[in-house]
């Protein structure tokens, strides 16, 4: 699997699943009915952020934004979101991004990554971020609204470099 900065070229293949999961609403914190432009320009940040792409024999499994966290004296946190194709789900994927913007993260000269929302039902990716070295430094009760769940707990979780 390669990891590596995305192109406008990989919108095409990055749409479908993302779709999917933003639809779902289980673990994404954006309205449901997201139209396509308005993803797009979410999911490609202007710089200093950072989109990749997970892909193996030339098709897109999942894909990742990194940015500052905060402007100004708030800079030296990154922060990173991550999506990865349903399909391909249990290969590695969301370990090999992880790995990649962490790292990248670090190289950049960033001294902390902080995600803002992990939806605590998404246990997966709460034991994934923390396999990785992040750990949960607060919990934010009922702050996200689930369709099957109701009104559960969104982490905020941290690793210093």
């Amino acid at each position: 699997m390669e990891i590596r900065e995305a192109g406008t070229a990989d919108w095409d293949a990055i749409w479908p699943f993302m779709r999917q999961i933003v639809a779902a609403g289980e673990t994404f914190s954006w309205e449901r009915d997201l139209d396509e432009q308005r993803a797009r320009e979410r999911w490609f940040p202007s710089s200093p952020g950072r989109t990749v792409v997970a892909v193996e024999n030339g098709e897109v499994l999942g894909t990742a934004i990194s940015a500052p966290n905060r402007e100004g004296p708030g800079s030296h946190v990154a922060t990173a979101s991550f999506m990865v194709n349903p399909a391909a789900g249990g290969r590695g994927v969301g370990r090999a991004l992880g790995r990649h913007v962490l790292d990248r993260a670090q190289a950049d000269g960033f001294r902390a990554m902080q995600f803002n929302a992990v939806v605590e039902t998404n246990t997966r990716a709460v034991e994934l971020w923390r396999s990785l070295g992040m750990e949960i430094v607060a919990t934010l009760p009922e702050a996200f609204e689930h369709p099957v769940h109701g009104r559960v707990g969104l982490h905020v979780m941290y690793r210093l470099f």
